[in-house]
């Protein structure tokens, strides 16, 4: 399966741009989905986060406190290690698994940490929705309803944007409208089509 990395800063509008691929068809595996589900009641990994944390960590429900645990990682960075190291090896089987899954001519793995956790190396290729530092603070804390300050918290947890930007093989800017998109969306996913169809016909050749 041929596979497009996409990834973004927060508030850059990497959902909105997978939205358009999936529109064409294209299957999207999305790790903030699997990661959501990796917490689900019941699994080993909340067992997990109960036993450290104990019930603050969770909801009335008995589901995960996420807006808690958001806070707790981000003022105790040893935390932050400690939650990466129990998710990330399970995140990574489910990603894996979906990816092989995939029926579509290409298949999406977004991801806003593909740099960081380098979820590259299971990518033949990386888009970047880049934005500008002023609309990606706008956009978050009109979204997320957060402060200015935890704003900058999630920010400087991802990887800099030059680090981003560096790993692209291809850019779509989303300072703009989302019409703006729609055109940048539709040469691309022609591209990958294209890329795809001749990685497949290369695989054919060599077997």
């Amino acid at each position: 399966m041929w596979v497009l990395g996409v990834t973004g800063g927060i508030g850059s509008g990497k959902t909105t741009v997978t939205d358009l691929f999936a529109s064409y068809g294209i299957k999207v595996v999305d790790a903030d989905v699997v990661a959501r589900h990796i917490m689900d009641q019941g699994s080993p990994a909340l067992k997990a986060v109960e036993e450290r944390y104990g019930t603050q960590a969770l909801q009335a429900d008995g589901s995960l406190n996420r807006a808690w645990l958001r806070e707790k990682i981000f003022q105790e960075p040893a935390e932050k290690d400690w939650l990466n190291a129990l998710t990330h090896p399970l995140i990574r089987e489910q990603l894996i698994e979906q990816l092989q899954q995939a029926d579509s001519p290409y298949v999406i793995l977004s991801a806003p940490l593909l740099v960081e956790n380098n979820l590259t190396r299971f990518c033949d290729r990386v888009l970047v929705v880049d934005v500008s530092p002023d609309t990606q603070r706008e956009r978050t804390a009109k979204r997320d309803n957060v402060s200015a300050a935890q704003v900058e918290q999630i920010i400087k947890a991802q990887a800099p944007r030059e680090k981003r930007l560096a790993a692209a093989d291809d850019i779509i800017n989303n300072d703009g409208a989302i019409n703006d998109l729609t055109p940048q969306v539709a040469k691309l996913h022609q591209q990958y089509l294209n890329l795809a169809a001749a990685a497949e016909a290369d695989q054919r050749s060599k077997s």
